[in-house]
Parts: C-alpha cells; structure tokens; sequence
C-alpha cells in the first residue's frame, strides 16, 4: 500500500479498519500497516475456520491493492467486500449469530436452519 500523511479508517457494521498497528492498546499511525478490528459487537459466534477464512481473503485483498494509493474509497471498498465475506460465512452455515449478543438484530438476514432451506 502506498505510503499516507494520516490515519485513515473506514467503519462498516462489523469491520473496521486502519491505518495503524496496536501497540499497549492503543492505535499508532502507521501508513505501511493496516488493521483490521473485526466484529467489535460481537454479533457473531466465530470458529477458527470462518476467521481463518475472513483473515484470508482480507490478506488477498490488502495484496490485490498493494502498489496503489491508499484512500478512503479504496479501505470502504476492503470494508464492503469483508461484509461480503461475512454474509457469505453466515448464509453457509459456517458463521452463526451470538444469541448473547448485547443487541440481537440479524443484521445479515434471518438465520438459516435446516427447516428453512
């Protein structure tokens, strides 16, 4: 990825990232690195296959955009196509909501179960 001035950071529903690496907990500016903070709500029972997955085709895309100027656009474009990912997992069964979710909103749609397939 190109190398930024500032942090930049795009927010979706479950995904957030930055340009910035963890350090003490804190967000440290860092335009060579991006963050990804996933699901902060916790509205979804990961397994370590779905965030194996997830972290996959997260590291695809920072590859497919390495080389380019890094924006705003082009992290919400990272940010749409993970939530992409996400609704794929959930619609496959491979993802499922967390019934101990603060909110429970089925944000991605209903759930699916055998008796409505």
């Amino acid at each position: 990825m190109a190398i930024t001035e500032t942090l930049l950071k795009a927010t979706t529903r479950h995904v957030r990232l930055f340009t910035a690496r963890v350090e003490n907990n804190n967000l440290v500016a860092d335009p060579d690195h991006l963050t990804l903070d996933l699901d902060p709500d916790n509205e979804f029972l990961w397994t370590e296959d779905s965030l194996q997955k997830l972290q996959t085709r997260f590291k695809e895309l920072v590859d497919m955009n390495s080389g380019q100027d890094l924006s705003d656009y082009s992290l919400r474009k990272i940010g749409s196509d993970l939530e992409g990912t996400i609704r794929q997992l959930l619609q496959s069964g491979e993802l499922s909501y967390n019934p101990d979710c603060r909110v429970l909103n089925y944000s991605m749609g209903l759930p699916r179960s055998p008796e409505l397939l």
